[in-house]
């Protein structure tokens, strides 16, 4: 009989701080295997494993795809890259992001609860929007432990907040109580993993995470999964499929991008943003080119098309001034089209 013995914590915003506290807090002798995923640049080195080697009694290492892990250990997400875990060993993979993020700690939570069922224990801490509650709804379909960590002494609130509202979560806590709280659930037996079969959505979504299908297996995958919209993905224009009918709404394409609706509507708005922009770009490359025009006219003696020209370039700068004006002030109100990330936190 196992105990739970599979650890996995996500983190974004905040969460070195959190992470120290609890990995500090736990001893060596620990029977469980510890993974992580914390938010971070994907193009710059990661110090997290020395810096969390510094306060804690384990090794602390960015894993290589293929390597076999083992107890008394911390695997950490390298930067730009999913961590998934396997029987007995690990993939380290450039998969598409998932809610705008390589590492995402979705992918990791599915990952370990398609492996490991109910031994797997998850952990969601301090961070911005919601990844890690759909990896959490994962580890409790097969029959795993959720713990989150209390929203109040969070550095930010949203991702425990997001959980605790949308996953059955078993345990919030502070951080100190967290790491308690582990030790103990390493020396309780979990249930049988037959008890909480690996589900259709579990199954697939990981599929899609590992990328090793060709194109009619993604195609068929998401399609038993998901219904078509008429959307198409922020990330590769591709369709857009709705992932199941639970509460938290999220949507994920067959290239293997997925988002929670929050996450979907702010890319969205990103986007708008960008051609709202490349606008601005073309309609001033018509000024410019008007005003040349009239020059010409004017240096040739043809003042009448040279005053349509100009005409021409004066009514197409107040629409440039127009345009900008809205780009400048969408975000100043709610009422219009634009909303940042931390208004979408507590869900629109």
């Amino acid at each position: 009989m196992f105990g739970h013995d599979i650890i996995v914590i996500g983190t974004s915003a905040g969460g070195l701080k959190a992470l120290s506290k609890i990995v500090g807090n736990l001893p060596a002798d620990l029977n469980a295997v510890i993974f992580i995923v914390q938010h971070i640049a994907p193009d710059k080195p990661s110090l997290l494993p020395s810096i969390l080697e510094d306060v804690c009694d384990f090794p602390v290492t960015h894993p290589q795809d293929g390597e076999k892990f083992q107890k008394g250990r911390i695997y950490i997400a390298p930067p730009d890259h999913h961590l998934l875990v396997y029987q007995g060993q690990m993939r380290v993979v450039r998969g598409p992001q998932e809610n705008r993020f390589r590492p995402a700690i979705d992918a990791l939570f599915r990952s370990a609860a398609r492996a490991y069922g109910p031994r797997v224990v998850g952990v969601v801490l301090t961070g911005y929007l919601d990844d890690g509650t759909v990896g959490l709804q994962a580890v409790k379909k097969r029959g795993g432990v959720a713990i989150v960590q209390d929203p109040h002494e969070a550095q930010y609130s949203s991702m425990p907040n997001s959980a605790l509202r949308y996953a059955s979560v078993d345990h919030c806590l502070c951080l100190a109580e967290i790491a308690e709280l582990l030790v103990s659930l390493t020396k309780e037996p979990a249930a049988e993993e037959k008890t909480y079969p690996v589900t259709q959505e579990i199954e697939f979504e990981s599929n899609i995470a590992e990328q090793q299908m060709n194109t009619q297996q993604f195609l068929e995958n998401v399609e038993k999964i998901g219904q078509r919209t008429t959307y198409s993905c922020p990330e590769c224009n591709g369709s857009i499929w709705q992932i199941g009918d639970g509460d938290l709404l999220r949507f994920r394409c067959h290239i293997g991008h997925a988002f929670t609706a929050n996450i979907f509507l702010s890319e969205q708005t990103k986007n708008i943003e960008n051609t709202l922009w490349s606008a601005v770009r073309a309609l001033e490359e018509k000024v410019t080119l008007s005003r040349q025009m009239a020059q010409r006219m004017k240096n040739i003696n043809l003042s009448t098309v040279a005053t349509k020209y100009e005409n021409n370039a004066q009514k197409i700068d107040e629409e440039v001034s127009a345009l900008r004006n809205l780009i400048l002030t969408g975000f100043a109100t709610k009422q219009n089209i634009f909303f940042k990330d931390e208004e979408l936190e507590e869900g629109l």
